[in-house]
């Protein structure tokens, strides 16, 4: 994950002037992101907590119903299932805090008049997209392989029930 980035503004290029209207767009931008930031910030707080006692929810579950052998499976996938969840946190914990450092600089840069918040404002918007981009080819991924998989386990399956007949 990207944390701090430098800038260098390559040689004989031309400034760029923000237009009041534009100024406006980025402080609108900055405190929808400041909210949405700060809203991510919570939640990933409130999964975390839904993430450390999910564990223990299967294990209480499978404790009031014993005659499920479903519900004591799950009991003991309960430390995986905490895991799990909290790499998702953790990943979300990013989006937030991209947003939010978005916003905290493109602020900054406007009202201060700063170049070099504004880029690295922009900076920050830019590795928000990157990781949206990389967890989007993930899940198209892990999207094909599930129906490969599928695919093979229903051919697999006819060819069983063809076989048996």
């Amino acid at each position: 994950m990207e944390t701090d980035e430098t800038y260098i503004t390559p040689p004989g290029s031309t400034e760029i002037i923000l237009t009041a209207e534009a100024q406006s767009y980025l402080l609108s931008a900055g405190k929808w992101a400041t909210f949405l930031g700060i809203l991510g910030f919570i939640f990933c707080g409130l999964f975390a907590l839904l993430a450390l006692s999910i564990g223990t929810i299967f294990s209480k579950m499978a404790e009031t119903m014993p005659y499920n052998p479903g519900l004591k499976m799950m009991a003991g996938f309960g430390s995986g299932v905490t895991i799990f969840y909290l790499l998702i946190d953790l990943l979300y914990f990013f989006f937030a805090l991209y947003l939010y450092q978005f916003a905290v600089k493109i602020k900054a840069g406007v009202n201060f008049k700063d170049t070099a918040h504004i880029t690295a404002g922009l900076g920050k918007l830019k590795s928000f997209f990157k990781l949206w981009g990389i967890v989007t080819i993930v899940f198209i991924c892990v999207y094909i392989l599930a129906i490969i998989c599928f695919v093979a386990f229903a051919a697999t399956m006819a060819k069983d029930m063809s076989a048996g007949m």
